[in-house]
């Protein structure tokens, strides 16, 4: 009896002997102010600095790009804490491009009156699925809610199925196709190849105007910001640790007596309506949404975005859609016909030398500092198993240590 007590207490020493030494692998060098203190730096760089220095035109490229980086925190948070590759963003991306775009088309025919396309198409009536959109109140939440909504209901349908990896990726590709496909065939609905077009104003505001224009720059930012705090949070939270663990080892939590599907889908919702907010913002800064916007291409490029960028870091995620937005543009006005080859030579490149991303090389500078200065092993996160119930200490904790780039 009483040696097995003693072999209990033993085992619960050795329990926190690991913990205590996991706890003193991490040094915290790093203030807990310094990520606020980044983030206002960032703030002040795109709200103050960039409208002094760019011209109308470069601010609205840069506020373009800055759509493109919502869709990559959204494609950050489902690929690289939840695992889901998803190539197939550039549908969620055109559900909220349209929405707003047909309610503006609307707006700018007036009460009564049929879209432009649609004369032209010989249309005599407004089609059913069009009247919701006539209202505000309809459209602007429907470009968020329903990429959430359809994106839910995929998601149920195909996690439950346990569906993943190479599998998930090529359906989501496969829905992307469908949904171009769909969107070129209803000329007399959609505007066919050519889209929805022509989008000169919004809510009675000229968005030809220079003026407006920088507020929906500012705006556009404010937004960014604001999705990267909202993901951020959620990354962080117990749920944020949970949906690490199931991207780790979905059996094991499921044996813990949680759903992997429902965590799965809420990460793959929110993702979806980042990326209908951005196509939302999308229309009225380039004032044109089409189908070669948002098929099998477009959405391989979003990946490539946060992949170039660091899919485990939401601020790679981020600098990722700024940078190869802004290379492909500048490029592409010396170099158009090379400016693919460059951007798959580019790819090639990270994939081998720099696996994490852009995000990857600072994290890979720290430890080597960090080494060099203490001569310790690099720093060992424990994994998120180890925060759920029935593995938290003793014999039965996980001892998976894995390294991970913080956000």
């Amino acid at each position: 009896m009483a040696a097995s007590e003693s072999h209990g207490h033993r085992g619960e020493g050795a329990g926190d002997g690991r913990d205590r030494s996991a706890t003193r692998a991490r040094p915290t060098t790093e203030s807990p102010w310094a990520g606020r203190v980044w983030f206002a730096v960032a703030a002040i760089a795109l709200l103050v600095v960039m409208p002094l220095l760019l011209s109308d035109f470069r601010l609205n490229l840069m506020a373009k790009f800055l759509c493109f980086a919502i869709i990559a925190v959204g494609i950050a948070f489902a690929w690289g804490k939840g695992g889901m590759l998803t190539l197939g963003q550039g549908v969620f991306f055109g559900l909220g491009g349209y929405s707003v775009a047909m309610f503006l088309k609307l707006e700018e025919a007036g009460p009564g009156q049929l879209p432009d396309f649609m004369v032209w198409s010989g249309v005599e009536e407004l089609p059913v699925l069009w009247k919701p959109f006539q209202h505000a109140w309809f459209a602007l939440p429907a470009a968020v809610l329903l990429p959430m909504g359809i994106a839910a209901v995929l998601g149920v349908l195909v996690f439950r199925q346990r569906v993943r990896g190479a599998y998930f990726a090529i359906l989501t590709q496969a829905l992307a196709a469908a949904f171009v496909i769909f969107l070129i065939g209803q000329q007399q609905l959609t505007g066919g190849t050519n889209g929805l077009t022509n989008i000169r104003a919004m809510f009675n505001l000229d968005l030809a105007n220079a003026g407006n224009q920088r507020g929906l720059y500012v705006i556009v930012a404010a937004v960014l910001g604001a999705a990267f705090l909202l993901v951020r949070h959620l990354s962080r939270s117990r749920y944020g640790r949970l949906l690490v663990a199931v991207r780790d080892s979905e059996d094991r939590v499921r044996f813990l007596g949680y759903n992997p599907t429902t965590v799965k889908v809420i990460a793959f919702s929110v993702s979806a309506g980042l990326a209908g907010l951005a196509g939302a913002f999308f229309v009225p800064i380039v004032g044109i949404i089409s189908p070669t916007m948002l098929g099998i291409v477009p959405s391989i490029e979003m990946v490539i975005w946060v992949a170039l960028g660091g899919r485990a870091s939401l601020v790679g995620a981020v600098v990722g859609a700024l940078v190869v937005s802004w290379a492909k543009t500048g490029l592409s006005e010396q170099f158009p016909s090379g400016w693919l080859y460059l951007e798959g030579a580019l790819f090639i490149a990270v994939v081998t030398f720099a696996p994490k991303g852009i995000a990857g090389l600072g994290e890979l500078w720290r430890r080597r500092t960090d080494d060099r200065s203490e001569g310790s092993a690099p720093p060992l996160v424990p994994s998120p198993l180890r925060h759920l119930p029935g593995l938290s200490s003793g014999r039965g904790a996980s001892e998976k240590l894995e390294r991970e780039p913080s956000a």
